[in-house]
């Protein structure tokens, strides 16, 4: 059965190759013991154009959100340095108002804080800047009363962590993963590519209200807030390969089923915490992560304790712990390729034929 699941999800990328949705994808599916596939289809635009392969980095978008942002704020409550429930005002002295001041780092991972998607005018031109534009922008509604997707309330978990840290986003993501994994160069999981991985990075095109409008970005963030910010945010950012992603998958889901022998962050009690379904009414959002809905990018055949999120670029991580399952899927929608509901329909679609995995 398995094998015919593998052949069908083939079969839903190579459909959306062919729909011009996006040019390449590469997938890693397994368990808590090990890969069950791996897989790349498509090829590279450029000139030569080259075949995706198992190892081309793929810039992963908001799935930096969940693997390096959220990652490092479970470091850190771990360690003591930070608390859920520190207020972002404490962070930051131009976050001020009534309509904010009991905000927390909590509303923040639940994106329940109140602020808006994204910005009204182009990202700004330094750290500062943003800082000072984020924390002055207009609440969009009352915290905790909903959740509202936000890019803006992840950039500001992500300085708060360089504050808390005391170091840069790279440093403290590459020191928790190589800790906990020894991440290897073939199979990169980082901010920072180097000279050849960037080269033979799956390329992205720039949006029309990018200053780069017009580029091809080879192993360049694809996100402009993240490329106004030194290429890494709180929000993207990150690159990696489908193994890669997958070998962090393989962490979350063994302590999700209760492996009690994984270091911290990913010890049992606290993954349980950060993928709990958030109180805000009717928020899917946990903290960072998102959870099972049968109407989301997950499509109908996860069990009610999945979780996992998505990216702009055309990536996606769902985990599953009630079938022992991870399922990864990179792509370069943003090539040029498919709108984003052509795109949630193919997640839902290969997600939905590796259901009997």
């Amino acid at each position: 059965m398995a094998s015919s699941s593998f052949d069908g999800a083939r079969r839903v990328l190579e459909r959306a190759i062919a729909a011009r949705t996006f040019p390449a994808a590469a997938v890693d599916v397994g368990s808590t013991d090990g890969t069950l596939w791996q897989d790349a289809v498509g090829t590279l635009t450029g000139d030569p154009r080259v075949a995706a392969a198992i190892d081309t980095p793929f810039d992963l978008a908001s799935l930096t959100k969940v693997l390096a942002t959220t990652t490092i704020v479970m470091q850190q409550v771990v360690t003591g340095h930070l608390r859920l429930d520190d207020r972002v005002a404490t962070f930051f002295e131009d976050w001020r108002g009534d309509d904010r001041v009991a905000v927390t780092v909590r509303d923040l991972l639940e994106h329940a804080s109140g602020l808006p998607a994204r910005l009204v005018d182009p990202p700004p031109a330094s750290r500062r800047e943003f800082e000072y534009e984020i924390c002055r922008i207009a609440l969009e509604y009352a915290p905790r009363t909903r959740s509202i997707y936000s890019d803006l309330g992840f950039i500001l978990l992500g300085f708060i962590a360089e504050q808390r840290g005391g170091a840069t986003l790279p440093q403290q993501f590459a020191n928790v993963m190589v800790r906990l994994t020894g991440f290897s160069r073939s199979h990169p999981l980082t901010f920072e590519l180097d000279t050849d991985l960037r080269r033979r990075a799956a390329p992205t095109v720039a949006m029309d209200d990018d200053a780069r409008r017009g580029r091809t970005l080879t192993g360049e963030v694809h996100d402009n807030y993240a490329a106004a910010l030194g290429g890494a945010a709180g929000h993207a950012g990150l690159f990696g390969t489908a193994p890669a992603v997958g070998q962090f998958a393989r962490l979350v889901l063994a302590a999700a089923r209760g492996d009690q022998r994984l270091p911290a962050p990913f010890t049992p009690a606290l993954v349980r915490t950060f993928t709990t379904k958030s109180s805000v009414p009717a928020s899917s959002r946990a903290l960072g992560w998102d959870t099972m809905l049968p109407s989301s990018s997950c499509g109908g055949r996860m069990s009610a304790a999945a979780f996992g999120h998505v990216g702009f670029t055309g990536t996606s991580l769902w985990i599953d712990p009630g079938r022992d399952r991870y399922f990864v899927l990179l792509t370069n929608r943003a090539a040029g390729g498919g709108t984003l509901d052509e795109m949630r329909a193919v997640r839902r679609e290969f997600h939905d034929a590796l259901g009997d995995v």
